[in-house]
């Protein structure tokens, strides 16, 4: 398969220079052609084998009829089942799907282009392929007993800028373009994590429990996308260390996206020197592409108008506010439980509606987890004292962002 898909590279250049392309991959010689001198046929010049996969045996000619773009004539037809990332991009942007976006999104669409393209060749030595059997080397008592790290040849990507730059859309454009047998998963940082910390209280007891975890989630998925990376928990700080050298051993391949360059992760954490060697290994394991678009798209996407109360002396008309939501419910203190036993204090909640000063949410250790556990419980949030951010409440700024992240409600 590997030489296929290495043969099939040859014929890159080709689609460059031609207004109509018969791809042949099923000739033992180069048939002659009678089309006329517009048209130019090229062979792969060997034949495919019995073990061959069936679409190949299937489909005997690849047809285009239109010239291609510069970006899309970088790439075969059968290295992209669905044209890949930049071709659909191309797609979108000319059935109106998408607006025509900047240079600096078209240069981190070629970053994943290049990805998809060295995932494609590297399928099988990856073990993509979730039909296919299993590596011995992904569990636990195997990896135990290696001495070496079984790294992936191919490296992740991190890609990291300022909101609304499109990070999101042009991750789940890459994502949906691979194919659907693929060990692949694509996933909130915060939910990931969530899920992480559960596994842990599920194995607690062992030795390495971090080392089982990472095995039941590279047996899962070798392809791990990570959306809105941010490290704000201490927990989530300390596990991040430990559990992605497990998973980068296995052969984990991690494409993420953030707001901050790795080198800024949790910037001022507690405990941060412990996180460092997570900073290096990210940066060893993945290229790091920065997207510089100073376009905010999610604001030209959105015609909404929201409700926001601006200024001093508020609070009062807030509350006012809250209870017309409550109706005539009388609003409580309540607990809520949120994950491994622990519960979060509501100081008014009524109707699905919660009520808080922002210094109980924000600027307490309240992570992700609470919030999440917040959510599930209520579906109206009232926030009260959201102060102006700045050097000296950094930290409260980063929980409000997490709680932002983390929130199904329309902030």
């Amino acid at each position: 398969m590997r030489n296929v898909l290495r043969s099939l590279r040859h014929l890159r250049p080709a689609f460059q220079r031609q207004d109509c392309v018969l791809i042949s991959v099923n000739v033992a010689e180069e048939p002659p052609c009678h089309i006329g001198k517009s048209c130019h046929i090229h062979s792969s010049a060997f034949r495919v084998v019995d073990h061959a996969e069936t679409n190949f045996k299937n489909h005997l000619f690849t047809t285009t009829t239109k010239p291609l773009s510069n970006d899309a004539a970088k790439l075969t037809n059968r290295e992209t089942s669905k044209a890949g990332p930049l071709v659909e991009y191309e797609r979108r942007i000319d059935n109106g799907e998408l607006v025509e976006g900047d240079a600096c999104q078209v240069d981190t669409l070629t970053e994943l282009q290049r990805l998809y393209d060295e995932l494609v060749e590297s399928a099988d030595t990856c073990q993509l392929d979730r039909n296919s059997e299993k590596p011995v080397r992904s569990g636990w008592l195997w990896s135990r007993l290696l001495s070496h790290p079984s790294y992936s040849p191919v490296k992740g990507l991190y890609l990291y800028g300022g909101v609304g730059t499109g990070k999101t859309m042009l991750m789940d454009l890459f994502f949906d373009q691979l194919p659907s047998n693929w060990r692949k998963k694509r996933i909130h940082f915060h939910d990931f994590m969530l899920n992480v910390h559960s596994m842990l209280q599920k194995h607690k007891g062992l030795s390495d429990p971090l080392d089982v975890v990472a095995g039941e989630i590279s047996d899962d998925a070798i392809l791990l996308c990570l959306d809105e990376f941010m490290v704000t928990d201490v927990a989530d700080a300390l596990v991040l260390n430990r559990l992605f050298r497990h998973l980068f051993n296995k052969g984990i391949i991690l494409v993420a996206t953030s707001n901050r360059a790795p080198d800024n992760l949790y910037e001022g954490g507690l405990q941060r020197d412990l996180f460092l060697p997570f900073i290096a290994a990210l940066k060893e394991r993945c290229v790091v592409h920065e997207i510089g678009s100073s376009v905010d798209y999610r604001k030209m996407a959105s015609g909404e108008q929201g409700f926001y109360l601006v200024g001093t002396d508020l609070s009062g008309f807030l509350k006012q506010k809250f209870q017309q939501l409550i109706g005539e419910g009388t609003a409580t203190p309540q607990e809520v439980e949120v994950v491994m036993g622990r519960t979060l204090h509501v100081p008014l909640g009524a109707n699905g509606c919660a009520y808080f000063p922002f210094e109980e949410l924000c600027e307490r250790p309240v992570g992700a987890a609470d919030y999440f556990g917040l959510f599930r419980k209520f579906h109206t949030l009232a926030l009260d004292g959201i102060p102006i951010f700045g050097l000296h409440n950094k930290s409260a700024a980063h929980r409000f962002v997490t709680l932002v992240d983390v929130s199904p409600l329309p902030f």
